[in-house]
């Protein structure tokens, strides 16, 4: 059964444009740091499950797009890499603590669903993305909060 999800990049670091670009527009999702988010993405997010591609840290903020997981949970490489900003040294190869998924392109939003419309939404009030003190860059979502979002995004 497939899953719904929303991912955070700063669109500066990595865009939804930057996605659409990459090789076969695929690319590996690293360098999360928190243990929720590292849980989703190494214990439920699966092959063919649909994400929500959100702008953070940007204004405005809010989902620009859609992509999907096109492979599952592997060890997050760049936790190994002294040089690499998320090295982390507590993490060994042969006990990985972070883990990675990759994601490829599938829409580009032509209008950014904002934060703040999210916010108004009556049918959105229940998502994890606008719930006080929620700061996850990896979150999973409803069936009906991704179709949602994707309709607003076409409506504009």
């Amino acid at each position: 059964m497939i899953k719904y999800w929303l991912i955070k990049s700063e669109p500066d670091v990595f865009s939804i444009d930057d996605l659409a670009n990459a090789d076969n527009k695929t690319t590996y999702w690293d360098g999360v740091r928190n243990y929720q988010a590292r849980n989703f993405m190494r214990d439920e997010m699966k092959i063919g499950d649909k994400i929500l591609y959100y702008h953070s840290n940007s204004d405005p903020m809010g989902v620009a797009g859609i992509c999907e997981i096109v492979k599952e949970a592997y060890p997050d490489f760049s936790a190994f890499d002294k040089k690499d900003p998320h090295f982390d040294p507590k993490s060994k190869k042969d006990d990985p603590t972070w883990f990675m998924i990759d994601v490829k392109f599938l829409e580009k939003f032509k209008y950014l669903v904002t934060l703040s419309e999210i916010k108004n939404n009556p049918k959105l009030s229940e998502m994890k993305l606008i719930q006080r003190g929620s700061r996850l860059s990896v979150m999973p979502i409803t069936k009906a909060e991704f179709e949602e979002i994707a309709k607003m995004a076409k409506a504009k």
